[in-house]
């Protein structure tokens, strides 16, 4: 299964590198988007299909119930987090003004780096739970920490040009603010210059290792098997390029979806912290995160709405 799932990934990385040459840089419609995301929603559950009749026929009903169930819930806490980086990278695009036919190639780049970092922190993170268990409840606390600090800070736009990576990187190499294609590196007058191209994928970057430092414990709440939790994350990660697109027209419509996402991960951090007295059911578990998604989306847009047509009356 280990094999099986690498090669699929190498596969569809290797498919979207291969697109992206024949298509050349252009903008990726909401059309495209949505029948991307669709593309991989499917997949994903389509490997949960997968993996519960592997199961079923290997080691029982009861465990394949189980685990597609981990992985299914696992999934959605990945993709629901990963809203946040969807908006962190409008942000991004939209401070550096970098245009939308260019944005497709910088996120495929950003994914692949994102895939092999988790896959590390996840092998790393597997092994030190199975040598120290109490760092569950270490995980626990800074998953209900972080969930408090979204929550208060729900809504408050950071400030980039403060951000400590990008003055690293202006005090020690030069930086044009003029893009030059797809090209990372550009010649000014006989000199050497990074293009804002190149400083958003280091940003983006370095953006992926933060919240990969949020959700990986996150995952890690709901079941300690690396290969659920990798392959959780990886199918989330695959489908975050077609997440962004489709989301980045849309992104103001869900204003409140950090408050859910702070819910989720205050929740699952008091899901690890309580594991060892009282194991919440993964049903229960995946019915919680569900709906406090869908009702933080589905307010945002209900919220908008009243705004709108409020605004319109008067």
């Amino acid at each position: 299964m280990w094999v099986g799932f690498a090669v699929f990934v190498v596969v569809a990385i290797l498919i979207d590198l291969v697109v992206l040459e024949k298509q050349g840089a252009h903008k990726v419609t909401i059309k495209e988007a949505a029948w991307w995301s669709v593309l991989w929603f499917s997949l994903s559950f389509l490997f949960a299909g997968i993996l519960w009749w592997y199961l079923d026929n290997t080691q029982g009903r009861e465990v394949a119930n189980t685990v597609s169930m981990q992985f299914i819930t696992g999934y959605l806490v990945e993709k629901s987090l990963s809203v946040d980086n969807v908006f962190v990278f409008l942000m991004l695009f939209t401070y550096f003004a970098i245009p939308a036919q260019l944005q497709k190639r910088a996120l495929i780049i950003g994914i692949v780096g994102a895939i092999i970092l988790r896959a590390l922190l996840i092998v790393g993170g597997a092994w030190l739970l199975a040598k120290f268990h109490w760092l569950l409840y270490v995980f626990g606390a800074f998953l209900v920490l972080t969930g408090l600090k979204m929550w208060f800070s729900a809504g408050q736009e950071p400030d980039v040009s403060n951000n400590p990576v990008l003055k690293f990187l202006k005090k020690h190499i030069n930086i044009t603010t003029e893009l030059d294609g797809e090209k990372l590196t550009t010649i000014v007058q006989g000199v050497k210059y990074y293009t804002p191209l190149f400083v958003v994928l280091i940003l983006i970057g370095t953006t992926d290792i933060i919240f990969a430092v949020d959700s990986i414990p996150a995952i890690f709440a709901i079941t300690s098997d690396p290969f659920i939790v990798l392959t959780a994350n990886i199918f989330a990660i695959l489908g975050l390029r077609a997440l962004y697109f489709l989301l980045a027209d849309l992104a103001s419509r869900f204003h409140l979806l950090s408050y859910g996402l702070a819910l989720v991960l205050v929740f699952i951090g008091t899901k690890m912290l309580i594991i060892d007295y009282y194991k919440i059911p993964i049903g229960i578990a995946l019915a919680v995160t569900a709906t406090l998604i869908a009702s933080s989306m589905l307010i945002s847009v209900w919220s908008s709405r009243n705004s709108v047509e409020n605004h319109t009356e008067k």
